[in-house]
């Protein structure tokens, strides 16, 4: 008898678990007993639809944007750069881009008495991302003998390009590939969303970085890991001209001052354009500062891989606190 109760408790006991689990589970879960009542609870009103539909053809941002706000929002600066024209980077991370030429732009339309005017994003960006893809890969090459969960090999494979930067970046281009006018070589979807661009970019460079290290594990030379880096790069070449264009070599450019008149009309280089239009110090002579409060002030810090280039500089700045910046 006393056997027998002891089994009758333990199973009222099991029992008791089994149901609390059960009802634990589904007091976490979404049950279709819940989902039922969502749905149930949910009634759309004629505005909400009319939202709906709304939010359906259009951004949310646009839709957010309260009207009466912009009203009192003052536009005044104290500080105001003259410019013809203003750029657009759109849904990229080219802001630094867009920063460099900006402050050539502005130059060129002073000194020249130009119209409204801009010189190429595309063409630039071309280059940085061949000029990435090719850090990249040399980058691989010369920790090939690193393990793979080396510090700097993990950090290669995880950031193998971006389309961010630095206005080193812009003087290390511009000096080495020189400039073209926007309407030489025009923006397309794809320098205006670079994100499925960056994406197709990063995959195919941790396949080709991973191939390297592969060879250089069965004895290739550096020779031979050189030579296939080549054709690798043709293969981005081939990528960011489908989707950028390709940077033209020379082209005739007819210079309009501000008043629509002709001044001249002449063949360039990328190169002499630039050294025509933007044969400015401020890509060599200038430095660049920083807030940084997480390092100490009034000291140069060099990021090492923050480059466009592989025989570029890295990304250096002056830290000073933000009221010397001021």
């Amino acid at each position: 008898m006393k056997n027998h109760n002891i089994h009758t408790v333990q199973r009222f006991l099991l029992l008791a678990v089994c149901v609390y689990a059960t009802s634990s589970v589904n007091a976490q879960s979404i049950t279709p007993q819940l989902l039922n009542q969502l749905r149930s609870n949910y009634q759309e009103s004629p505005a909400e639809r009319a939202l709906r539909n709304a939010i359906g053809s259009n951004d949310l941002r646009t839709l957010a944007l309260n009207q009466q706000n912009l009203q009192a929002m003052d536009t005044h600066f104290t500080y105001e750069v003259k410019s013809k024209g203003i750029t657009d980077q759109q849904r990229s991370g080219r802001c630094w881009l867009f920063t460099g030429l900006n402050v050539l732009r502005a130059r060129a339309i002073r000194d020249f008495d130009l119209g409204e005017f801009q010189f190429s994003q595309s063409y630039i960006f071309f280059y940085d991302q061949l000029e990435k893809s090719n850090l990249f890969l040399q980058s691989i090459i010369d920790t090939r003998r690193s393990p793979m969960d080396d510090r700097t090999v993990d950090w290669l494979f995880h950031n193998p390009l971006s389309d961010g930067g630095t206005f080193s970046g812009v003087a290390d281009l511009v000096t080495k590939y020189g400039l073209v006018p926007a309407d030489v070589m025009p923006e397309t979807y794809s320098a205006n969303h670079t994100a499925r661009m960056s994406d197709l970019l990063r995959q195919k460079l941790r396949q080709f970085g991973l191939e390297l290290r592969d060879m250089s594990e069965k004895s290739a030379s550096e020779k031979q890991l050189l030579k296939r880096k080549e054709e690798m790069l043709g293969v981005i070449y081939k990528m960011l001209a489908l989707n950028l264009g390709q940077p033209p070599t020379e082209f005739t450019w007819t210079m309009r001052n501000s008043k629509g008149e002709v001044v001249s009309s002449e063949q360039y280089t990328p190169l002499t354009f630039a050294h025509k239009l933007a044969a400015d110090p401020v890509l060599t002579d200038y430095v660049m500062v920083m807030n940084d409060p997480s390092h100490d002030y009034y000291k140069v810090y060099e990021i090492e891989f923050d480059r466009h280039t592989y025989d570029g500089q890295n990304w250096l700045y002056l830290n000073l606190p933000v009221e010397d910046i001021k």
